[in-house]
């Protein structure tokens, strides 16, 4: 009966995290567009921004209550899982085009701040509020970059949304969702924490699995639905910004509230989360495209990484 609850508990919690950062999102991206500033400005920061809640709230309160590998656990899963499994199960679907920019600046800068992050734990197993520092530093840049993008037309561009909505349910909507998405992520980690004690799990397996499953499945129905209809171009974008602003943002953030000790057995996990993005470079590098046979390869990439999850990451 137990089980049952905090599984329960757990999709509660992953409810509560998507659809309260739906609602910030669109409620934010309304305020700003009502004073007046740019979608693109609103596209690059609140919306990019907003996609990365769920992983930020569940990682900040993973690393305040102590459970510092669901925290780490859940950005680096989430990075794995979006690499292999949405962009492997979408281009399953139907082929992703996939820009110059993206080839050449995008995902090699994701393959570096991967092992940015690694290094930064691994030296002295914390990722502290210097660290924390640098990757917004790094961050920084990577807005930087977008916006000179998005001048030359060369960015991915948000979907604009016509509804006009009143100021009061704006407001409404923001106050909601962050109060949505901080109780999501509060029944998230303790639901994640006592299916690990159940269970006899490491928090690292549930954070690599469980809970960076659920924090990553608004990239998943976002990429899934895309490719359905027949809009594949945009969930690589999705995707690769999705796992720039998990390991910037998302880690940065939660260093500087708090440091986040940053275990050895992640070692593999970091090289993992390297390897998917540097196997699907080789897989767009030639044809631009990722096409059914490079999405196959990732899935099968995939299970194999869980079967080692499976065998060797128990306590």
């Amino acid at each position: 009966m137990q089980i049952v609850i905090q599984l329960l508990l757990l999709v509660v919690g992953f409810c509560l995290l998507m659809k309260g950062a739906d609602w910030f999102v669109e409620g934010a991206s309304a305020i700003a567009d009502k004073f007046g500033i740019p979608q693109l400005v609103i596209g690059l920061t609140i919306v990019a921004i907003g996609t990365s809640l769920p992983e930020a709230a569940v990682s900040i309160s993973a690393a305040l209550k102590g459970s510092a590998e669901i925290t780490i656990g859940n950005v680096i899963g989430s990075n794995i899982l979006n690499v292999l499994i949405i962009l492997g199960l979408t281009s399953v679907i139907c082929a992703i085009p996939v820009q110059k920019s993206t080839v050449r600046y995008e995902i090699p800068f994701v393959i570096i701040i991967t092992a940015v992050l690694a290094l930064l734990g691994l030296f002295d197993n914390t990722v502290g509020r210097i660290d924390g520092v640098l990757l917004w530093v790094l961050m920084g840049v990577y807005m930087v970059y977008l916006l000179k993008m998005a001048k030359k037309g060369t960015a991915p561009e948000e979907e604009k949304k016509d509804k006009k909505l009143p100021v009061w349910k704006m407001l409404l909507m923001v106050v909601v969702g962050a109060v949505m998405i901080v109780l999501g992520s509060d029944v998230t980690v303790d639901a994640a924490t006592q299916l690990a004690t159940i269970f006899g799990m490491s928090e690292r397996f549930i954070g690599l699995t469980i809970v960076a499953l659920g924090t990553s499945l608004p990239e998943l129905v976002t990429s899934v639905t895309a490719a359905v209809k027949g809009k594949a171009d945009i969930a690589m974008g999705n995707i690769v910004g999705s796992n720039i602003f998990n390991i910037l943002f998302v880690v940065g953030i939660t260093a500087v509230i708090t440091p986040v000790p940053y275990g050895s057995n992640f070692l593999v996990d970091s090289l993992v989360a390297v390897s998917a993005v540097v196997l699907l470079l080789l897989c767009v590098l030639k044809g631009k495209k990722l096409t059914r046979p490079g999405g196959l390869i990732m899935l099968v990439g995939y299970a194999a990484y869980f079967v080692y999850l499976v065998r060797f990451s128990q306590p």
